[in-house]
């Protein structure tokens, strides 16, 4: 078995930080990781784990792999230690600015880079559905609908805009609808129409440790892959 990697956690004190932080405290593949936030932390080893301020992000130890769920405001330092260690980036940050996708695609060719905006497997394979379906119904409507918490603030989400390019892929037009209530995790529903009948493709996440399972299952594949852009997807056939 090769050595734990050491994962750095970039938004730690967020939700997705803190699931992240607590599954890879039980799983072998990783050793005690780095964990950084925009707040300045109350201590600075906390149950093995070394916390650290944004403004401290240059002068972290060393590090395998970068994982970032954080918000667009932090993203360019991120990216720019990634860069200047020569290390892989996992990032999940949705949000982002057209400079800073066209700087992502740039650090590709240095870095190994997976972005996702939802980082559950099962949303991996709806993308690949929704593009399948797409292509095999020419003319059909299509229609992308997500809820989530009202705590959320992009709309549509990352992940339906995702969805929304995988039918454009297949050929369809896609139109959304955003709903925010109560504390809903998550849900997309992705339904192409035609004369007298539908489909309907759906994903509901019940529990937000799936996206940080497959955040930490893409940070474990990703250490060690070459420079170049990846997509959650390239997991599946990975299973």
């Amino acid at each position: 078995m090769s050595e734990p990697l050491t994962l750095l956690i970039h938004g730690a004190y967020g939700r997705m930080g803190q699931a992240l932080l607590r599954l890879l405290a039980e799983d072998p593949r990783f050793a005690a990781p780095l964990a950084v936030s925009r707040r300045k932390p109350v201590e600075r080893v906390s149950n093995g784990v070394a916390y650290f301020a944004a403004s401290e992000l240059p002068s972290v130890p060393e590090f395998d792999v970068l994982v970032d769920f954080s918000l667009p405001e932090g993203f360019d330092a991120v990216l720019a230690l990634a860069r200047a260690r020569g290390k892989p980036l996992v990032s999940g940050t949705t949000g982002l600015g057209e400079a800073q996708q066209v700087a992502l695609q740039e650090a590709a060719t240095r870095i190994p880079v997976l972005w996702a905006s939802n980082f559950s497997i099962g949303v991996a394979l709806l993308r690949q559905l929704v593009q399948q379906a797409a292509a095999a119904l020419p003319g059909w409507d299509c229609d992308i609908i997500e809820m989530h918490h009202v705590h959320k603030k992009d709309a549509p989400s990352g992940t339906a805009l995702t969805l929304g390019e995988a039918a454009q892929m297949g050929g369809a037009t896609p139109h959304y609808a955003a709903i925010r209530a109560g504390d809903i995790v998550g849900e997309h529903l992705v339904q192409f129409g035609g004369a007298g009948e539908r489909i309907e493709l759906v994903h509901r996440a019940t529990n937000r440790d799936i996206f940080a399972r497959g955040a930490l299952h893409a940070a474990a594949w990703l250490a060690g892959k070459p420079a170049g852009i990846y997509q959650l997807s390239d997991l599946l056939a990975n299973r």
